[in-house]
């Protein structure tokens, strides 16, 4: 009630940017306003029905991509490359759950960042943060660091064009089912833990063996070489996404056409500010960064304003506490929803919450530490008894030199070869492969909890 697409702009704001014109800025948006939309209403109602299926334990949910996308990097091999390694790992956790798995990247639309702090000081010159490449530039230097409105409209370019080829790929036969096991059993073979991973890649083999022998080739079922892939990003710069706010013609509903999904960060999520009042009036399914200072009756009068209806797919709670911090946050969280009967995805962002800086001044985030807060998210949801339903990765298909560790054992003093990013450390191809087995592992460890369940209950 009382919403509209402009309604976040009476209210508290954070993380918002100091445009120094704002005459420009309303001319930006007004222009936005007019261009045809980036995705379309019935795919972000699709994502939901997806979304609907992890809620209800039918699917799991793989969502990752860059910290921060940026115009210099924007190019068609960096796109394939994320893409090839994105379905690699789908096909990895899709076996070994025995069931669907969505595919979310973040791609084409996340630019924005949010910051600690409005400002940054090096060698005593203090200049506004960057804020992703839509607000201004990573240059330090005083002309980059101006929030800058004509970004947007590159952003909203980018961003065409990478959809434009995302969709080429997954419907014309570059997500071939057979293609990315091939491209996975290269992984595998070039692995220093190749023998962990051969026992899994072999019962693909022999399964896609056996599809064939019995005719189920790709050429002739469309299933077997195309994929549903959406996008999703952070609302963080509104002004954007309501220049880019739909009516759907056929439902009458407003939809952010920016991204198939949308999120809150885990700095913008307060109840009654501008950013959840956006998010409450869009159909879109909606993302919820959960942080260790989030409680449990705020989550709920959260989940409450987002989801007044309890519609399966429209929320997920995307948790980043860190993997010392798991076991201290998490089952409380899930306790006081599961009691209030609340229907969400549960997913794991293991990447937020285990940066740190080593001493020569790199961030960093150490792979054992990721998959030690995976694994810690799935033995709650199996103690809880509720579901553990999705990871949400910062990773990229690049081999860059970013998160230390992993089965080639990267170390700190490798991080300045390949450090690439223009934000957050990323995971590189080989380390986003590898969690994806290790994922494995764990989804068939749950898939067998659920049917000893299942055989106990019908016992009885």
């Amino acid at each position: 009630m009382g919403w509209s697409p402009t309604s976040w702009r009476s209210k508290p704001i954070e993380q918002v940017p100091v445009y120094p014109d704002l005459d420009a800025l309303a001319q930006v948006e007004t222009q936005l306003g007019k261009f045809p939309p980036l995705v379309f209403a019935g795919e972000a109602r699709k994502l939901t029905r997806a979304l609907g299926d992890v809620a209800n334990r039918k699917a799991f949910l793989l969502q990752g991509g860059d910290c921060a996308e940026a115009f210099e990097e924007h190019a068609a091999d960096n796109i394939r490359d994320f893409f090839r390694v994105f379905l690699q790992m789908a096909v990895v956790m899709t076996f070994a759950a025995a069931s669907p798995v969505v595919k979310v990247g973040r791609i084409a639309g996340q630019f924005a960042k949010p910051r600690s702090t409005p400002n940054e000081i090096i060698d005593g010159v203090e200049l506004p943060s960057y804020r992703g490449d839509i607000v201004n530039g990573i240059s330090f230097d005083e002309a980059s660091r101006i929030p800058d409105p004509q970004r947007q409209l590159d952003a909203y370019r980018q961003s065409a064009a990478t959809l434009n080829l995302l969709r080429a790929f997954a419907t014309g036969g570059y997500a071939n089912l057979e293609n990315a096991h091939r491209w996975m059993l290269g992984f595998v073979k070039d692995s220093p833990q190749a023998s962990r991973y051969e026992e899994l890649a072999g019962r693909i083999t022999e399964t896609l063996g056996f599809m064939k022998a019995i005719g189920l080739e790709a050429e002739r079922h469309p299933e077997l070489r195309q994929t549903d892939f959406y996008t999703s990003h952070e609302a963080l710069l509104l002004g954007y996404e309501q220049a880019l706010t739909r009516i759907d013609s056929t439902s009458g509903d407003y939809y952010a056409t920016s991204g198939h999904m949308i999120w809150i960060g885990d700095r913008t999520r307060q109840l009654g500010n501008a950013h959840v009042e956006y998010c409450r009036g869009v159909k879109n399914p909606i993302g919820l960064k959960c942080g260790p200072s989030l409680q449990p009756d705020d989550l709920l009068r959260l989940i409450d304003v987002l989801n007044p209806s309890d519609e399966a797919g429209r929320l997920t709670l995307i948790c980043r506490f860190g993997a010392d911090k798991v076991g201290d946050h998490l089952p409380k969280l899930v306790r006081a929803v599961e009691a209030a009967g609340r229907t969400v995805v549960w997913s794991c962002d293991p990447m937020h919450g285990n940066t740190i800086k080593t001493a020569s001044g790199y961030k960093t985030r150490p792979f054992e530490r990721v998959m030690q807060e995976i694994k810690h998210f799935f033995d709650v949801h199996q103690a809880e008894g509720s579901y553990a339903g999705g990871v949400h990765l910062e990773m990229t298909g690049k081999n860059v030199t970013e998160c230390t560790g992993g089965a080639r054992a990267i170390s700190e003093a490798e991080l300045h070869d390949r450090y690439h990013t223009y934000c957050d450390p990323r995971l590189n191809a080989d380390q986003s492969i590898e969690v994806a087995f290790k994922v494995a592992d764990l989804l068939k460890a749950e898939r067998g909890n659920a049917q000893d369940t299942s055989r106990a209950d019908a016992a009885e």
